[in-house]
């Protein structure tokens, strides 16, 4: 009798080393703590090889605590957010003041993000997962989708002269230099930067929004933030030689 059930599907292939001939790097999230869920053990390693990294934040996550007003979370969270970016070797902090949880994909987010752009002069930009789901199946949320969208939209809009022309006459001429932008977290990751360098630093940034991690989970915060960063950057492993790795879906230009 022949076998009806269909053969496995082919294994996913090897994840490839994220390319390194960059200087400057420019990361553009939605919230506090995006990037410290997503790559801040690869930060980490590159702030520590001399590259620079910025980190520009649409919102200032002042919807993000239940517990806490949006007033007293905005300040606190911030705060949060430099410290765990100094853990890792990023001085360069910039939230745009967008609403937390009802951010708006459009041509003022863009416009934003296209002045981020061309502000830092980036080769590289990284955002988080712009899907509509993670690698586990689960809804993504509106504010990460409209961000990551945005931004693999204003890095094209940073380099036109003709779109957002006001932006030349602030003092922000084009810039066409981003090569690559980088996605952490999706569903459908195609590199990957070795998390050991990085990993302590990593779970001291994510342990820096401890007032936020304290009102997410009873557990005690040092453990939630290792444990999650040991699952998060071992679930690749298998795809990069079995070593832990931050993984990204990466778009050349």
């Amino acid at each position: 009798m022949t076998d009806p059930s269909p053969p496995p599907p082919p294994p996913p292939p090897p994840l490839r080393p994220m390319p390194d001939d960059w200087r400057r790097a420019l990361a553009v999230v939605a919230h506090p703590d995006d990037l410290e869920y997503g790559c801040s053990a690869a930060v980490a390693a590159w702030t520590a090889d001399g590259r620079e990294v910025g980190y520009v934040l649409a919102t200032r996550g002042e919807a993000g605590i239940d517990t806490l007003p949006p007033a007293q979370a905005r300040s606190l969270r911030e705060a949060e957010q430099r410290a765990a970016a100094a853990a890792v070797g990023v001085t360069t902090v910039e939230f745009l003041g967008h609403p937390d949880g009802v951010i708006e994909y459009g041509t003022r987010l863009r416009r934003d993000i296209a002045a981020a752009v061309r502000r830092y002069r980036p080769e590289l930009v990284l955002t988080l997962n712009h899907r509509d789901t993670w690698a586990t199946g689960a809804w993504n949320t509106p504010d990460h989708v409209a961000v990551g969208r945005a931004v693999l939209d204003a890095v094209a809009d940073a380099g036109n002269r003709w779109i957002f022309p006001e932006l030349t006459g602030q003092g922000l001429p084009p810039w066409n230099g981003v090569r690559w932008v980088a996605v952490a977290n999706s569903p459908a990751p195609t590199h990957a930067v070795p998390a050991g360098p990085g990993f302590e630093q990593g779970v001291r940034s994510l342990l820096a929004h401890r007032t936020y991690l304290e009102a997410l989970s009873d557990t005690d915060p040092e453990t939630y933030a290792r444990r999650f960063l040991a699952d998060s950057t071992g679930t690749h492993s298998a795809r990069f030689g079995g070593r832990p790795a931050v993984a990204f879906e990466l778009f050349g230009r």
